[in-house]
């Protein structure tokens, strides 16, 4: 399968089991991903984005054979961003970005970001979002950070033809939320937070089954269970792999 959500480097707060490249990789191959969309946890609190980015794409570079795809992390309110962004694609090759509001301090209705926006619209790149990175109950007390509230997306995603977006570590929405999610028709998500034996099944009712991908939030959270999850709920590996590649895109 293909994995859209894991991260390399070190989460800022706690060392995770398995965080080295190689046994991130060793741990994904077991279970069968083939490719991995990776980001960085560097981009989290460290400022210099651009270095977070550099670093990122040598070790997808140093540590795989092209099945760890980097994704690279850009902030709308920092002054240059969109530098960032543009090193992200014409150095890097980056196919998309992932952001991370919550630890960069902005909501979705930010003015920059409607620029961020039609930019990446533009060129044929994804985003993904990340809701939240960890339970509000464990994190550390001096670094709290409230899950992304949703609720400006469909509109931005109207006012931005051709963006593709995907939600990551969402834990669910309002009836009314997900349904303008689900009639964009490009807003995906994975279900690494989705609980319950039903959860995902869930979700894949809410979302559209052809808008639902895989994501383990590895390391941070164990592979085995995001793919007990697909067992479980009945899920076909083959619809969730043809997700992840109509979110993708077109290469350049």
């Amino acid at each position: 399968m293909i994995d859209t959500n894991v991260y390399l480097s070190r989460y800022p707060f706690r060392r995770l089991y398995g965080d080295e490249p190689s046994e991130l990789l060793s741990t994904l191959r077991k279970n069968g991903i083939a490719q991995a969309w990776a980001s960085s946890f560097d981009a989290l609190l460290h400022r210099d984005l651009a270095a977070v980015n550099a670093r990122l794409a040598e070790d997808c570079r140093r540590y795989s054979n092209g099945d760890l795809l980097p994704i690279g992390s850009v902030n709308p309110t920092a002054p240059d961003w969109r530098e960032d962004l543009r090193r992200c694609i014409a150095e890097h090759r980056m196919q998309g970005l992932r952001l991370h509001p919550a630890y960069h301090g902005y909501g979705l209705d930010h003015p920059s970001l409607a620029e961020l926006f039609g930019l990446a619209a533009e060129r044929n790149i994804f985003l993904q979002i990340v809701c939240t990175m960890e339970d509000e109950r464990t994190q550390h007390p001096l670094v709290k950070a409230a899950p992304v509230a949703l609720d400006p997306l469909p509109g931005a995603l109207r006012r931005a033809p051709n963006l593709r977006v995907q939600l990551l570590n969402c834990r669910g929405g309002s009836p009314e939320l997900l349904t303008a999610l689900a009639l964009t028709q490009r807003a995906y998500s994975d279900f690494a937070m989705i609980e319950g034996v039903h959860g995902p099944a869930r979700w894949n009712a809410a979302l559209g089954s052809d808008r639902v991908v895989f994501g383990s939030y590895s390391p941070f959270f164990y592979c085995e269970a995001a793919v007990l999850k697909v067992k479980e709920a009945g899920m076909d590996s083959k619809t969730l792999d043809q997700n992840a590649k109509r979110l993708l895109g077109a290469k350049r």
